[in-house]
Formats: C-alpha cells, structure tokens, sequence
C-alpha cells in the first residue's frame, strides 16, 4: 500500500469513529450515520489498497 493511500484510508477511519462516537453522546442520527459511512469508505480504501499489494507481489 502506498504511503499516501494508507495515511488517507487511516484519518478516514479514525475521522469517522470520532464524528460516529461524538453523533452518539450528543443523540445526533445524521452524525453518527456520516461518521459510519466515513469509516466505511477508510475501510474500503483500505481494503482496495491491500487488494493492489497482493496482485503486486
């Protein structure tokens, strides 16, 4: 995985933990739901990344 890649895939998911975290101590649906999909999409590059190093090696 590149440097880049795998910094972005990472401050997404910890971006979206935090608003996810913060949208459920405040009672807020539309927070919480924008931190989640902000996880999943870390989580997606992330995933496409590492489907790129495996095909590399």
């Amino acid at each position: 995985m590149s440097g880049t890649e795998k910094s972005k895939a990472h401050a997404e998911q910890a971006k979206g933990k935090v608003k996810k975290t913060v949208g459920r101590a405040v009672g807020n649906e539309r927070m919480t739901a924008e931190g989640q999909a902000e996880q999943t999409k870390g989580n997606a590059r992330q995933a496409k990344e590492d489907i790129k190093d495996t095909f590399r090696h």
